[in-house]
C-alpha cells in the first residue's frame, strides 16, 4: 500500500466513525498534548449554484486537538462534531503517519477505513440511482 496525501488521511480520520476508529485504534501511545482537545465553531460557506458567489451558510460545532508523540512529530486534527476522544486519536494517528510506522498504520487502520467509505459512498450512490427518473421527448408531427 502507497501512502496518500497527508490531506486525505486527515479527512479519512475526521469523516471515520468514531467508534470504529477506536476499534482499529484502542490504545494511543505516549504523547504530550500541545493543544488539549477543545471544542469550538467555525463558519460553514457555500456558493449560489455551486460556482457561483460565496455566502455564509453557518456555523458548525467542530473539535480540534494538536499534540506531540515522543518521537517529536506533532500531528493535528480537526473533526466535526463535539468527541475530543475522536480528535486526540485522529491527531495520534496523523503523528504516527508521519513516522517510519506510516506505512504499517496506513494498511492496519486507513485501508478498513477507506474500504468502509467506499462500500458507504457505493450503496448511498445505489440508494440514489434508483430514485434516478429518465425524461424522453416525443416528437410530434408539426415539430419535424
Amino acid at each position: 500500500m502507497t501512502l496518500p496525501p497527508r490531506a486525505d488521511w486527515m479527512g479519512l480520520l475526521a469523516r471515520a466513525k468514531p467508534d470504529r476508529l477506536a476499534q482499529l485504534f484502542p490504545d494511543l501511545p505516549p504523547h504530550d498534548l500541545l493543544r488539549p482537545a477543545e471544542i469550538g465553531a467555525v463558519m460553514v460557506q457555500g456558493r449560489t449554484g455551486a460556482v457561483g458567489q460565496p455566502f455564509n451558510l453557518g456555523e458548525m460545532t467542530v473539535t480540534r486537538c494538536v499534540l506531540r508523540l515522543a518521537c517529536g512529530t506533532v500531528g493535528h486534527a480537526h473533526v466535526q462534531g463535539r468527541d475530543k476522544a475522536h480528535a486526540t486519536r485522529a491527531a495520534v494517528l496523523d503523528a504516527l503517519l508521519q513516522t517510519d510506522k506510516a506505512l504499517a498504520v496506513a494498511a492496519s487502520i486507513l485501508a478498513p477505513l477507506q474500504s468502509e467509505e467506499a462500500a458507504r459512498r457505493a450503496a448511498r450512490a445505489a440508494k440514489a440511482a434508483a430514485t434516478r427518473v429518465e425524461f424522453f421527448t416525443l416528437v410530434r408531427g408539426e415539430d419535424q
